[in-house]
């Protein structure tokens, strides 16, 4: 089966581009929010309503308002345009921050990039939900520089790359305490609305205080590297012209204090182990990593289980060419989506 990726165009001010993707995709977020209220009562032991959420939904936003009010108006645009309320709107983003983790959560993203010939940042998208149905791709002119953006179910963004070059790929990895703070998936977007390279990108995940743990992986024209999340807190992560991640801390300082269970530990050393042996070749191109990403242990099936994450894309991204090139399923059984961004700005 082949998943509908919805392509969407958004530009104009921050309220606009949210009416833009309300607009664009009222019906499938009409649905999603219908469904066990965005499918959190089938991921979560709570049963959630919105009255239940909405101080925690208050909290969020007063310090996104606060923090990114871009952003913060842009999900005001998408209630008004998907005809939802404002609180779903936000819960829309935050749906991860309300689930939190757990010492079963396992997460299976397996992370690259490389410099080695063609700049690449290559990543599996693992999620829970079954959120197959739910992909999307936008294309934003920001602020100051326009993004590709995959994105799921009225998420303003989840990774992408932009048009000065630079490109941003998560994993999720589990630590510290998880509270009220900027989702990780925001300042992803927030980066590639305003970010020109790797040092911007820093200066700004220094500034913002970040809700729950995570990886990021920044890919430039100069460096490739990951950087680490925990308590606010961050690390670098740099081998030369290469980086890999999958879900466990590789700082030395973070590593005591990963919350990862033994099970998916020992499937993350795994996988980590795999993704190096095609990092350590000399050239790297856009098959190798759809290669890579297509078997197992790297590609993580469908068990049935809506709670479990498994794979329902894999991204390789081309931050010079400004292309994203997006396999909704699984590479080898499904055809690869090109999406090109007008022209790159180069420094």
């Amino acid at each position: 089966m082949t998943s509908v990726v919805d392509f969407i165009t958004l530009n104009g001010d921050a309220l606009t581009r949210g009416i833009q993707h309300g607009q664009q995709q009222r019906v499938t977020l009409q649905t999603f929010a219908d469904d066990g209220l965005c499918r959190l009562n089938q991921l979560s032991n709570t049963s959630h309503s919105l009255q239940s959420l909405a101080s925690t939904i208050s909290a969020y936003r007063s310090l996104i308002e606060t923090w990114l009010p871009d952003l913060a108006q842009e999900v005001e645009g998408l209630a008004i345009g998907a005809s939802l309320p404002s609180d779903l709107a936000w819960l829309l983003q935050l749906r991860r921050e309300v689930i939190g983790y757990s010492g079963i959560t396992t997460g299976d993203c397996t992370t690259l990039s490389s410099l080695k010939g063609v700049r690449l940042l290559a990543q599996t998208v693992d999620l829970n939900g079954n959120l197959d149905d739910f992909i999307s791709v936008l294309d934003c002119q920001g602020p100051h520089y326009r993004s590709l953006l995959l994105s799921f179910a009225g998420l303003l963004g989840y990774l992408g790359l932009n048009n000065a070059g630079l490109a941003v790929g998560l994993n999720l990895v589990l630590g510290g305490n998880w509270g009220i703070g900027v989702p990780p998936y925001l300042v992803i977007r927030h980066l590639l609305d305003n970010c020109v390279s790797i040092e911007q990108a820093l200066e700004e995940l220094n500034r913002i205080p970040l809700s729950s743990s995570r990886s990021f992986t920044l890919c430039d024209k100069h460096r490739a590297v990951c950087v680490e999340s925990l308590n606010n807190q961050l690390r670098i992560v740099e081998d030369g012209i290469v980086t890999t991640h999958t879900n466990h801390f590789l700082h030395v300082d973070f590593i005591p204090q990963d919350k990862i269970n033994i099970f998916a530990k020992n499937s993350s050393l795994h996988r980590l182990e795999i993704a190096r042996t095609l990092t350590n070749r000399e050239q790297i191109d856009v098959e190798d990593c759809f290669t890579l990403f297509a078997k197992p242990p790297i590609y993580v099936g469908n068990n049935g289980d809506i709670r479990r994450e498994r794979t329902i894309s894999s991204v390789v991204m081309l931050p010079e060419q400004g292309v994203m090139l997006l396999c909704p399923g699984n590479p080898s059984l499904i055809p690869t989506q090109r999406y090109s961004l007008p022209s790159c700005i180069h420094h």
